[in-house]
């Protein structure tokens, strides 16, 4: 009975007629350190294991034998269905406050609302509670609806810092909008707009490196959603879950949650293949090539049927990259040990990225130089880096720097190489840049 990694490996490797040094030519691995770990001389990592069974076509076999850790990660409230936007769910005692300096740096903080009447005096207190109620009119809301459009462009070439506080202020402002509305239809789209505004200060919280923040205003938009008689949101709050889960690197918490996700078809195509897209991905990263091919094609059928006609909501998920499919493809191709082909469709896909749509390009260009470099194409991986870093620059995401962190490591292992001396002191010096302070 084969026990051991290094044993497995080897019995596989031989049962495929390939010597050591071919196998580790196929996987852009030293043949000395991939004869440590047959010895139980060196630890196998998930990708040394993913890449093994890419070149061996076992399956995932090796990957399964590498035990996933599951990281920590912040809690999300479960939604309360029904709870009264500013009746329940704390809002009418709670005071927004942000915080912002002169260089940039914006922090969120929520504060009871006796705390700030009390340090603050009369005067205040009156800002605070007094004047009439404002009334939203179709005018008024259509604005809304393109204010925060714009807010979205803002974030794909902008950092989280810039676009937090109008996100925050607008949450803000729809939801008071929202509770003094006297036609009931009215005040619901008030609030389903405001659990979208607050869907995406939760992901411009994790692009700050705030998981709790992040966790926290995902909450926040299934509680508006579903008091605005959305009841679809708390779904797709398990897909937005399930991707804090990935960024961690936890395959198992994301596909847990992202098969929740699609537990009630009602929920529509966008939400079910979003949720399906994040399940390819967690088994991509648990290296599990059936699990990953099986909810890559749901993905690819329910985000193919789009939204029903005539939904003027804002569109859940990325609205800047043209098929969100092929690039969770090209992406999770690279996590099962294939970076060729991973390589390749991210390749054909970039190009389709808006030059203006800095966050997804640099998102998915750090992959795509991940995939080159994994490849052994380093000074082409080195070339593509300094685009990355172009664009990395300006949107300061703390997603996008774990992506090349992890291509610094593959890169340092040609430390002698020319491109890669002359990169890393640069692309070092990007990822010490984290002038967002997280909510």
């Amino acid at each position: 009975m084969v026990e051991s990694f290094g044993e497995n490996l080897r019995m596989l490797r031989q049962g495929s007629g390939l010597s050591l040094e071919k196998l580790a030519r196929k996987i852009n691995y030293s043949k000395s350190y991939l004869s440590k770990i047959e010895n139980g001389l060196s630890a196998p990592t998930a990708d040394i294991a993913k890449r093994c069974d890419s070149a061996l076509e076992t399956g995932g076999t090796l990957a399964a034998m590498i035990v996933p850790v599951r990281p920590e990660a912040p809690a999300v409230p479960e939604p309360r269905p029904g709870t009264e936007a500013g009746d329940g769910d704390g809002d009418g005692d709670e005071v927004w406050v942000m915080v912002m300096d002169p260089e940039g740096t914006a922090g969120f903080h929520r504060l009871p609302r006796r705390q700030i009447l009390a340090g603050l005096g009369i005067a205040v207190g009156y800002a605070l509670t007094g004047g009439a109620r404002s009334v939203a009119d179709p005018t008024t809301i259509a604005g809304l609806h393109q204010a925060f459009e714009q807010y979205r462009r803002l974030g794909t070439t902008s950092r989280p810092g810039i676009v937090l506080p109008q996100v925050v202020a607008h949450v803000h402002t729809v939801r008071s909008l929202a509770e003094g509305a006297v036609a009931p239809e009215v005040r619901d789209e008030l609030l389903v707009h405001a659990s979208r505004a607050a869907e995406y200060a939760g992901w411009m919280s994790q692009e700050a490196g705030d998981d709790r923040a992040a966790a926290w205003w995902t909450a926040k938009a299934v509680t508006f959603a579903a008091s605005g008689g959305d009841h679809h949101l708390g779904s797709y709050a398990l897909v937005r879950q399930a991707e804090l889960a990935l960024y961690q690197q936890d395959s198992l918490t994301t596909i847990e949650l992202a098969v929740r996700a699609q537990a009630d078809p009602s929920v529509g195509p966008r939400i079910l293949g979003l949720a399906a897209r994040c399940e390819a991905q967690g088994h991509a990263l648990a290296g599990a090539p059936d699990g990953y091919l099986r909810a890559l094609e749901r993905a690819r059928a329910f985000l193919t049927e789009g939204a029903p006609p005539g939904v003027s909501r804002p569109v859940l998920g990325s609205a800047s990259v043209a098929d969100e499919v092929a690039l969770a493809e090209g992406w999770s191709l690279y996590d099962l040990g294939r970076p060729a082909d991973a390589a390749e469709i991210l390749d054909r896909e970039l190009p389709r990225i808006a030059a203006d749509a800095r966050r997804a390009r640099a998102r998915f260009g750090a992959r795509r130089a991940l995939a080159h470099a994994g490849n052994g194409e380093i000074e082409h991986a080195c070339s593509l880096t300094r685009e990355v870093l172009a664009d990395a620059v300006h949107v300061d995401s703390a997603t996008v720097r774990l992506d090349l962190r992890q291509l610094s490591r593959t890169l340092a292992r040609w430390h002698n190489h020319d491109a890669v001396r002359e990169l890393l002191p640069e692309l070092g010096a990007a990822l010490r840049v984290a002038r967002v302070s997280p909510a």
